[in-house]
């Protein structure tokens, strides 16, 4: 029954998801909440709890997103919500097994999918979600991981666990990235914490703690692929957000180069300073979707640079928590993104969404 579950959940989740998407473009209305920035993060985390998982926005992102909710479990589980979050993870592993298979994506009724196609990432953020919760597995449960684990080396690893060149969806999946630092990134903190789980992996986080320094890092910041040097948000902050690299000094070196780039204005944080030095999906940019994850500003890439700005005590940490709370109570809601000049980002097939489970990790501040 796998296969047929599988087919029918990707049909079926991904056409109510681009309903959804079309439909609050034009449609959607942003509710402004009351209060100040931390009072708007609690109403939008507590509202996104519905008595059987996290949903991922107060907007069309109303399913589970396995990437999203993994980059907020730890937040949630400081704030006191263990129990959703294994509420949440007992949720997403029944559907799994039910379409045996990990996807990014799960709608209410339990159809598993991937958007926009199959993720580097989404295995690496459950094995997070699941070590950070301190989540008991059960023997199916276990079964089922080990059987993901061969099947992810398969497809996205070389003989000595690099990552393939090859297509994937990742966090910045509008762009066609070639073995980005954000994926390598992931990888390490699979294969961290598949030891932490006991899961069989064979390969350790330091050789891509090991890629990353020696291929990918050029004195200011982690490049952003393989083969491209520019700035991509995800992939300067992650190896350090997900301690893969845990360099004091480096770390500076990035932060003075988004002072410098004033990537950290108006709002923090610019996506990129070159977004003509990136691939993209072409429905993910002009003239369906202009500029989605070019020099936009991006909460979520915002809230790991408070969070890096905080862990290594950096001076500026005070003036862009103000300022990225200032980005809240204007709106009067958690936004996913905005123009450049701080207002709402509208396009013709896509609206930026209100109310994003990243409040999260802002609450943890």
């Amino acid at each position: 029954m796998e296969p047929f579950f599988r087919t029918t959940g990707v049909i079926l989740g991904t056409l109510r998801a681009e309903y959804r998407q079309l439909a609050n473009r034009y449609f959607g209305t942003v509710e402004r909440l009351p209060g100040d920035a931390r009072a708007i993060c609690q109403q939008t985390v507590d509202r996104l709890w519905e008595g059987d998982f996290y949903r991922t926005s107060l907007g069309h992102f109303d399913f589970f997103w396995m990437r999203d909710f993994g980059t907020v479990a730890q937040s949630l589980v400081r704030l006191g919500e263990t129990k959703r979050v294994h509420h949440t993870l007992q949720f997403a592993l029944r559907h799994y097994r039910r379409a045996g298979a990990v996807t990014l994506c799960i709608d209410s009724v339990g159809n598993c999918f991937d958007a926009p196609g199959k993720s580097i990432d989404a295995l690496p953020w459950l094995l997070h979600s699941l070590h950070v919760s301190g989540y008991e597995l059960n023997k199916s449960d276990i079964t089922f991981l080990h059987r993901e684990l061969r099947r992810y080396r398969k497809k996205f690893l070389d003989k000595d666990g690099h990552i393939r060149s090859m297509k994937y969806a990742e966090m910045r999946d509008a762009v066609i990235h070639d073995r980005s630092a954000y994926a390598v990134a992931l990888v390490a903190r699979l294969a961290y914490c598949s030891e932490q789980l006991q899961l069989e992996f064979p390969y350790k986080m330091s050789q891509y703690r090991e890629k990353l320094v020696a291929h990918y890092w050029n004195g200011h910041y982690f490049n952003a692929a393989y083969r491209n040097t520019a700035f991509s948000a995800e992939c300067a902050l992650f190896p350090f957000f997900l301690g893969i690299v845990d360099d004091a000094a480096m770390a500076a070196q990035t932060f003075d180069y988004i002072n410098q780039q004033r990537l950290n204005e108006p709002y923090p944080l610019i996506y990129t300073n070159t977004p003509e030095k990136f691939r993209y999906n072409w429905w993910m940019t002009g003239p369906w979707m202009p500029n989605y994850q070019g020099d936009t500003i991006w909460s979520w890439h915002g809230e790991y640079y408070l969070h890096l700005l905080k862990r290594y005590k950096r001076p500026e940490y005070k003036r862009e928590y103000k300022k990225f709370s200032e980005m809240i109570e204007l709106h009067g809601s958690f936004p996913e993104m905005l123009n450049l000049d701080g207002s709402w980002y509208n396009a013709p097939v896509y609206k930026g969404d209100p109310g994003m489970v990243w409040a999260a990790l802002f609450l943890e501040l």
